[in-house]
């Protein structure tokens, strides 16, 4: 089993003692710099070279579009996971199956099948059996956009993962406390919504935030689709101007930015819930 490494110190007097203390090198995050260093190169080449700057006045009006469709569909996902992952909980043997069976189906296709077949067969019948219905009643049609077709399929998707996150946060929690709630009287409803889920945060919160980068960097897949987000700006300067260095060299450092500055946040909020176990008040 390995061990921390141990220093030796000496005293004013000549004496020894040993500490677990690592030397600032050791642990100085190294990673990080390196990182930020790569981050700030290629800034400087879009600041100061003439088709780096034609690529990024090009590729970063999709930025928009693409914080958009990830916002909306982690929202749409973050719903669907709350509720599959409650009803793989369930007693009710018809929401327990039907859940658990959601959660398999999407887990065990791809996401880009998944997007094509959810945005041209099964958007496109639903809402042909919708419009005839609302065409009869009310006199107009719904429709979706390509984007929101795949907003769509990415929040079904993320849906089934984070019905897991929700399900073993929940399984997390003390049975105890599940009991101490219902003997104070609560409900089952109430018992999860005000002793269980605030607890089960703890543990589900840091997952969720990582899915959120996930969808965040899938969005990229919503091009396949002709969604004009980061890439598909991207692929389009490309060809245009056969300049595909500049156009997916921004594409990268774009992504790249959005995805470390989550990150950042992430760890924040990590260290922030958990800083009552380590005795930080």
């Amino acid at each position: 089993m390995a061990t921390e490494p141990r220093r030796v110190q000496r005293g004013r007097r000549g004496a020894t003692r040993v500490t677990d203390e690592r030397p600032w090198w050791d642990t100085f995050p190294w990673w990080g710099a390196i990182i930020v260093a790569i981050l700030l190169w290629m800034a400087w080449q879009i600041l100061t070279k003439e088709n780096y700057e034609l690529a990024w006045t090009r590729i970063a009006p999709g930025l928009r579009l693409t914080i958009t469709s990830t916002l909306q569909a982690f929202t749409i996902a973050l719903i669907i996971g709350m509720v599959a992952g409650m009803g793989q909980l369930s007693r009710n043997v018809v929401s327990r199956n039907v859940a658990r069976t959601y959660v398999e189906f999407i887990r065990g296709i791809p996401i880009l099948p998944l997007i094509f077949t959810v945005a041209l067969i099964v958007v496109p019948e639903v809402t042909d059996a919708l419009n005839s219905r609302l065409d009869a009643w009310f006199g107009w049609e719904f429709k979706l956009s390509f984007q929101m077709r795949a907003t769509v399929t990415l929040a079904l998707i993320y849906g089934a993962y984070m019905a897991e996150i929700f399900r073993g946060g929940i399984q997390s929690v003390p049975p105890g406390q599940s009991e101490a709630g219902r003997s104070l009287g609560l409900t089952r409803r109430q018992t999860m919504s005000s002793v269980v889920l605030p607890q089960a945060m703890r543990a589900i919160i840091p997952p969720l935030g990582n899915d959120f980068i996930a969808i965040l960097k899938d969005t990229s897949l919503l091009s396949v689709l002709g969604v004009l987000e980061i890439t598909q700006r991207g692929r389009q300067f490309s060809a245009s101007t056969f300049k595909f260095r500049e156009g997916y060299f921004v594409v990268s450092f774009i992504y790249l930015l959005l995805t470390l500055s989550l990150s950042l946040l992430l760890s924040l909020l990590e260290r922030r819930m958990t800083r009552d176990r380590k005795g930080q008040r």
